[in-house]
């Protein structure tokens, strides 16, 4: 029993470990942030397993102890901190190259997004974080709580949002 429950929780791990990653990227300032998230997540992750139900894909209930854990380790660092979230040091873990693309400019359009993305309210940031990961809209709304035509119209919003900031 001890070892399908282990086999289990690596398997899951294994499998979303990419998306979390990103995630905890996405809410830290630095790599070792980033780092320390990922075991946050982890550990509940692994602390939660017994209880899962699978009432939603397991990929579903992962993004929602991953954003959680995420958004409450931030609020902890914001009673200490100015409220926005610095994301200069987000580094994408893998990127494909184009040879006719010039990776300099690239990796500051990159910036750019990041730092737009976190100017965002934190339910626009989710939808948003979820919806790069190629999450159609209804395993989004599963995830945030909110309904499927939340979700579209946050993400109207967003786009508009990103698209004024990304041109200033």
């Amino acid at each position: 029993m001890q070892e399908e429950f282990n086999d289990l929780f690596h398997q899951l791990l294994e499998q979303n470990k990419q998306q979390i990653l990103r995630i905890c990227a996405a809410y830290s300032k630095d790599t070792d942030e980033k780092k320390d998230l990922f075991q946050e997540v982890v550990i509940n992750i692994w602390k939660s397993l017994p209880s899962f139900e699978g009432r939603a894909a397991a990929s579903t209930w992962i993004y929602r102890i991953t954003l959680n854990t995420c958004m409450r380790a931030r609020m902890k660092s914001n009673k200490y901190q100015a409220n926005h979230l610095k994301l200069d040091s987000i580094h994408f873990e893998t990127i494909q190259n184009n040879d006719s693309v010039d990776p300099h400019a690239t990796q500051i359009q990159i910036n750019n997004l990041y730092r737009c993305i976190g100017q965002l309210k934190d339910m626009e940031k989710n939808i948003f974080l979820l919806y790069l990961e190629d999450l159609p809209y209804k395993e989004i709304a599963a995830i945030t709580g909110v309904t499927e035509n939340h979700v579209a119209v946050h993400m109207k919003r967003i786009k508009e949002k990103l698209l004024t900031c990304l041109k200033s």
